[in-house]
């Protein structure tokens, strides 16, 4: 009994912490703001217009675009993809910082610009053992990763970085999603007519490490957002066969129906991790190693696989 309400107290002292301030040291910052509110673009997803809102008053948080809201800690979670117990230690430890580094800040005028000031091969050992973490080897981060320096509000961060198609960066580290402009898909092209889309660059980086020598037989698509489904349509008619490898949630599952929609030669791969929410948390479960090589002779070496269509079947080869 004493044991449960230590864990209570602990998380009433949590919920007092500041949202505002948990969400700037996450490196978002309101796009206006009053004494009663604060408005963001949401932390969850790319968009223009802000639709996430802070209560000052009560101290919780609600995004109007995916009709959810809650607490510090819930935000927290969610964004970290983490535990409650994690989100407290966090809070109560006054960690909540995302810049893996210790530098002196400078002061500079401040925008909401993300720029990026050095991009380099992949060192840093807090990123390494973010990778580790998410079961990613370094030689396949290697392939498609670097090492992005950029600054924020004044302030230096540095993060995982994948270049989309039109010179923008998506970022990553332990605990920060972020993009800088322009937003877009990456399209990295290895002169194959079979492509993989996914949706964000870990579940990329999760099918590669079952099979290092993916890229002999693939092209790859990451849609870093899957507002721009049509614009991969465009992309996907220049192959003969397509696999989709999208979260297994509303969002994903409305993807993948539209891919195959415009393209019988699109295959559904979602069933590999049906219990999982993407590829990525398949692979950190341990899946790969409890289901052995059967799994990866199925669904991930290109050479024993065949194109089908959403009926099952087989597509003629011609």
């Amino acid at each position: 009994m004493k044991k449960k309400r230590t864990i209570r107290l602990s998380c009433e002292r949590a919920r007092a912490f500041p949202i505002e301030k948990a969400l700037a040291k996450l490196g978002h910052f309101p796009t206006r703001s009053t004494e009663k509110e604060a408005w963001f673009l949401s932390p969850f997803r790319s968009e223009t217009q802000a639709s996430f809102k802070v209560s000052k008053k009560l101290n919780r948080w609600y995004d109007h675009g995916a009709g959810k809201g809650g607490n510090v800690i819930d935000l927290i979670c969610l964004l970290n993809n983490g535990t409650v117990k994690e989100a407290l230690e966090l809070i109560e430890q006054d960690q909540i910082s995302f810049s893996f580094q210790q530098q002196p800040i400078i002061k500079e005028e401040q925008d909401n610009t993300i720029r990026v000031t050095k991009v380099m091969e992949l060192t840093h050992f807090a990123l390494k053992d973010y990778l580790k973490s998410r079961n990613i080897s370094i030689p396949t981060a290697r392939k498609l990763i670097k090492e992005v320096h950029y600054r924020f509000k004044g302030k230096a961060y540095f993060a995982l970085g994948l270049k989309n198609g039109s010179g923008g960066w998506e970022l990553r580290n332990k605990y920060v999603k972020n993009s800088s402009s322009p937003k877009d898909v990456a399209h990295i092209n290895n002169g194959r007519t079979r492509l993989i889309i996914t949706e964000g660059m870990f579940d990329l980086l999760s099918i590669m490490e079952t099979n290092e020598k993916l890229g002999l037989e693939y092209d790859f698509l990451v849609l870093n957002s899957t507002a721009f489904v049509q614009k991969a349509i465009e992309i996907m008619k220049g192959y003969s066969c397509i696999d989709l490898y999208l979260d297994n949630d509303a969002t994903g599952k409305k993807a993948a129906k539209n891919f195959m929609d415009h393209a019988n030669n699109s295959v559904d791969r979602s069933p590999l991790y049906a219990d999982f929410k993407d590829m990525n948390e398949w692979l950190m479960s341990g899946a790969k190693e409890a289901n052995g090589q059967g799994i990866q002779d199925v669904f991930l070496l290109p050479q024993k696989q065949s194109c089908f269509a959403p009926d099952g079947r087989k597509e003629n080869k011609k």
